[in-house]
């Protein structure tokens, strides 16, 4: 028998007995607090159902490889049809803010991607670390810090693009970052009142149905601060285990060389710099293998070595790290037929084409063929049999077989798709070239959104204004910021919305939180690690701001009838509301990071639920001893 198969036969086994113990553990839990007996009475054929939805998606999603989007509407549309939500309400999620506000970002990304900004992010902010706890820690602090005063989804957003090529680049799986990304986000999100919008939710709760004058700024902190922290730890202590979606290592493996020519402009900032303070030095996959100045040519490079305007840099490299070189602000083609193309450079791309035997190039060089004239692209580097070809790119011969790499028009392969000159055309993806000129610019738009979304206009007008003025300034083109949405995640954000809010109409939500509750004592110290399990629970089935409103007036009554302060209590539901770890759909940040990380949803299973077991043991240990009851 294949061993890939058996193995996954035999992984798609203990899925499902991961799954049957988990579904037993519940029942034994429901049964021996009488919350069976107490569900069947109080709960209606919609509340039923709904819990068999919520049941069946969060299987279907654990043992099968089926699209989650598509089981998400697949759920949200039984809940349709049967009516156990109205349309108007199953539609709802559609136009949530939250959604909303992560689609319209997608085109801020896409202008801070166009223009540059997101690499100048990376390289200021993340930098080029060794190994993966380096990579990690260089990550997470930032994305920490800047959460606890920023919301978490613009946080996120931004740094999936910027992260998914920093990834690239360090040769790391993006599944082993995109997790601690969203983590981190959360770990920030908790040390502040205004790190995530569940804190604002509780704090404006406490203030109407209590005589509490509300939270400070960081009031939270002492708990936030901790949890963070050891979150952290956690984090770097199971690095190793992180999932491992795609490895870059195998990826890389006999992949075609180029040798490209690169100018450094009259006018760029890299005049009068060494190569190893422009960056040029350490670049993966990359090696400058000499410099041609003036027709004296410099070998053996050294990195003490300054640039002067008009050096000719020889780099030897794979294509993915081209990509990178092209973006490189002051860099551009040595060649000067890319400035005799017609229309705007930004509008171009790299594509990769192997030359037939039936090409009316083959036999003559690319000069001889009149190559831009022919085709309205201009050759960069040529690659023969794997390897790259050293001399000047017009005096080439072409022959079969050859692998070009082109500059041109995206039309150039659908023109040339099926065309008899060459055996395959294919684009290079996000290969275009930036405009740097604007990536000031960009950064600018950012920071302003950032400024208006701490504003009465909160995240969406900020994030809707921001992705105008990208629009508008021509960061970003319309075309490129439709292609840069990620429907699928949309999709999903919109679907679980729509299943969350069921188990809150149908009353089943606040049926099982009132009888796990109810089961326990009167011990004050029990009742809050009721309180903030029960509110941990159902932030990975609902919402978290859903799961924050249903539990606080559960949490306040149990407060009053024990005579105890609820500030413990709102405290807990605050964590436990935020720190959602073990689904995606617990958190939007999660959401967002499912797809980008090519996750299946046993991985946030595995790595999510002993950290809510952490976070659940500091929180009830550490809040009794600073918010006393």
């Amino acid at each position: 028998m294949n061993i890939g198969l058996l193995f996954s036969r035999q992984l798609r086994k203990k899925k499902v007995r991961f799954g049957l113990l988990g579904l037993i553990g519940i029942t034994i839990v429901l049964t021996t607090t009488g919350t069976i007996e107490y569900l069947y009475s109080e709960l209606s054929w919609q509340g039923w159902l709904a819990i068999a939805v919520t049941v069946i998606t969060f299987s279907g999603n654990a043992l099968t490889q089926i699209p989650t989007e598509l089981i998400f509407l697949t759920g949200l549309g039984i809940l349709l049809v049967t009516g156990v939500l109205p349309e108007q309400e199953a539609l709802a999620g559609f136009s949530n803010s939250g959604m909303l506000t992560v689609g319209t970002l997608y085109i801020v990304v896409s202008g801070l991607e166009q223009t540059g900004g997101m690499s100048w992010i990376s390289k200021q902010v993340l930098g080029l670390p060794k190994g993966l706890y380096s990579a990690l820690l260089r990550m997470m602090l930032p994305v920490f810090g800047i959460s606890a005063f920023l919301n978490n989804t613009p946080v996120v957003a931004i740094f999936i693009k910027v992260v998914n090529e920093w990834s690239r680049k360090l040769k790391i799986s993006p599944s082993k970052l995109m997790i601690p990304l969203s983590y981190a986000s959360i770990f920030g999100g908790i040390c502040t009142l205004i790190g995530t919008s569940t804190n604002l939710v509780v704090n404006g709760m406490l203030i109407s149905q209590t005589d509490h004058p509300g939270l400070g700024l960081f009031t939270i902190l002492p708990i936030g601060l901790p949890c963070g922290i050891v979150g952290i730890i956690y984090l770097l202590t199971i690095a190793r285990w992180l999932p491992e979606r795609v490895s870059f290592a195998t990826e890389t493996e006999n992949i075609r060389e180029y040798l490209i020519e690169m100018t450094v402009e009259r006018d760029s900032p890299l005049v009068g710099k060494s190569i190893e303070a422009a960056g040029l030095r350490h670049l993966p996959g990359l090696f400058l293998s000499e410099i041609d100045r003036d027709g004296q040519i410099l070998s053996a490079v050294s990195p003490h070595i300054r640039l002067h305007a008009n050096d000719q840099l020889i780099f030897v490299g794979a294509i993915d790290s081209i990509v990178d070189l092209q973006k490189f602000p002051g860099l551009r083609p040595a060649t000067n037929q890319i400035f005799k193309l017609r229309g705007d450079r930004t509008q171009r791309s790299l594509i990769e084409a192997v030359v037939s035997n039936t090409c009316p190039l083959v036999g003559q060089t690319i000069r001889e063929g009149h190559f831009r004239n022919r085709y309205n692209a201009v050759v960069l580097a040529v690659c023969r049999n794997g390897e790259r070809l050293k001399g000047k790119i017009g005096d080439i011969t072409v022959q079969a077989g050859d692998t070009l790499l082109l500059e041109a028009r995206s039309s150039f392969i659908e023109q040339q798709r099926n065309s008899r000159d060459f055996y395959l055309v294919s684009g290079v993806p996000n290969s275009e070239p930036v405009d740097h000129v604007r990536a000031p610019l960009a950064l600018g738009i950012l920071i302003l959104m950032v400024i208006i979304s701490l504003t009465a206009l909160g995240m969406l007008k900020a994030a809707i204004i921001a992705s105008i003025l990208m629009l508008v300034t021509r960061c970003c083109t319309p075309e490129k910021a439709l292609k840069s949405i990620e429907w699928s995640v949309l999709l999903v954000i919109a679907a679980a919305l729509g299943i969350g809010r069921a188990l809150d109409t149908t009353g089943a939500a606040s049926v099982i939180a009132n009888s796990v509750i109810d089961s326990f004592g009167d011990s004050p110290w029990l009742s809050l690690v009721i309180v903030y399990g029960i509110t941990t629970i159902m932030t990975e089935i609902i919402t978290n701001n859903a799961a924050a409103a249903l539990v606080f007036p559960i949490a306040l009554a149990m407060a009053q009838n024990l005579q105890v302060d609820v500030l413990p209590f709102a405290i807990a539901i605050m964590i436990g509301a935020s720190a959602s770890f073990s689904t995606p759909i617990g958190y939007q940040t999660n959401l967002m990071v499912y797809g980008p990380g090519g996750y299946r949803f046993s991985d946030f299973l595995k790595i999510g639920i002993p950290l809510n077991l952490i976070f659940w043991v500091i929180a009830v240990t550490i809040i009794p001893l600073i918010y006393h009851f």
